[in-house]
């Protein structure tokens, strides 16, 4: 997979329709986590210093269509402005007269930021004339936008029909980490897959199988596994309709002779609530009368053991219930084990990002990736239409 990128192009006298991705909490008017913005900011800077005036778009969360003052992006455009040390104006709308007039203003060294993308409909129905309305806006176009690459909307896949299109370096980066992992991954590659739910991971599980060494499988996911190896599971999370594709993985696995770590130890609980004492169970078989909520130290040492000889490591999914103190242990350790290999690592999906921000680790990790179901998408083999549209 080979992109277009911002290197080469010349932006001098150009106006640079850039999408990002903005769509950062925000607490009484205030912006609570600015990673997504600061992530953005060395493609806007390279643009900014190759003399191109820039426009800027995003959505925030979900105004179905409609002008909603509580999703503007208002507090977005102030945090923006502080954190790239230079006024960023905020248009008046997404299209129409009065920006065009804002746009048509702008000098090289300039930024505006639309409005919320999403206050039309015309968006997320990739809509060509809104796609060409916004596409109007520049000379080129760039998308940065990691996170809604998996989404065939107007700003991300739509204005890619009317302009010369590129990708910014967060998606260069993206693509770089993650293309080789489904196609020529260092050896050995371990996979670590946790979550919930078998029925939101298994596409995930079904794509690894074809290039992991190793895959580990933790989380309320597990269970299923355990139940079709005839292990008791007490009342853990178990998806009976998945129970087929399970016994269907497992056999294609060792078929392939990908090794998959199940838990053989437990932290469990008498209920499902952040209070439960955690109850050790030193064994795989889980009692009638507990919940499975974390993997145990003897499973930790097996995912420590393959992670420490791995030349590749991906993650995606947390091990148990991690946003429960008492029951964050299993995730944490492979946390750490992840920041202290020297495998390329690569971690994705919001849970296990979550958690490696939650432990102060993401200096240590070789790429924590910014978009969660659209990693997961990639991972999974799907063709993403926002990258699709900057290759070559």
């Amino acid at each position: 997979m080979i992109l277009n990128t911002i290197r080469e192009c010349d932006f001098s006298n150009k106006k640079a329709l850039v999408r990002v991705d903005f769509n950062v909490p925000i607490k009484d008017g205030v912006v609570t986590d600015d990673t997504r913005i600061k992530a953005a900011l060395p493609t806007i800077k390279y643009l900014l210093d190759g003399g191109a005036a820039v426009v800027v778009m995003s959505h925030r969360g979900r105004p179905k269509g409609k002008k909603n003052p509580e999703f503007s992006m208002a507090p977005i455009a102030k945090s923006f402005s502080e954190l790239l040390g230079k006024d960023v104006q905020l248009a008046s709308d997404v299209i129409g007269d009065e920006v065009t007039k804002q746009v048509s203003a702008l000098k090289a060294g300039d930024v505006l930021l639309l409005e919320n993308v999403r206050f039309y409909a015309e968006e997320e129905a990739n809509d060509p004339a809104f796609a060409k309305s916004l596409a109007s806006f520049g000379d080129v176009y760039v998308n940065d936008a990691f996170g809604t690459a998996h989404r065939a909307h107007a700003s991300t896949e739509g204005v890619s029909h009317y302009l010369p299109s590129y990708a910014g370096f967060l998606i260069e980066k993206e693509v770089k980490f993650m293309a080789p992992l489904l196609s020529n991954p260092e050896k050995p590659f371990v996979a670590i897959i946790g979550g919930s739910k078998v029925s939101s991971k298994i596409s995930v599980l079904e794509s690894l199988v074809k290039t992991c060494d190793t895959i580990v499988i933790g989380g309320g996911m597990a269970y299923t596994f355990l139940a079709v190896q005839g292990h008791s599971i007490g009342k853990s999370l178990v998806e009976e309709d998945y129970k087929d594709t399970a016994i269907s993985f497992l056999s294609k696995a060792k078929e392939k002779n990908v090794q998959v770590i199940l838990p053989v130890d437990h932290l469990c609980g008498a209920k499902f609530d952040e209070n439960t004492a955690p109850i050790a169970v030193d064994k795989t078989d889980i009692p009638d009368d507990l919940i499975g909520m974390d993997i145990g130290p003897k499973t930790v040492a097996m995912i420590v053991e393959a992670v420490n000889n791995a030349k590749s490591v991906v993650w995606n999914g947390p091990m148990g219930v991690f946003e429960f103190d008492a029951f964050a242990q299993g995730t944490l350790t492979v946390a750490k084990a992840l920041a202290d290999s020297d495998a390329t690592s690569v971690v994705g999906g919001g849970d296990s990002v979550a958690a490696i921000n939650k432990f102060d680790l993401a200096d240590k990790i070789s790429h924590v990736s910014t978009g969660g179901g659209a990693s997961l998408e990639f991972l999974e083999g799907k063709v993403l239409p926002g990258i699709k549209a900057l290759e070559k």
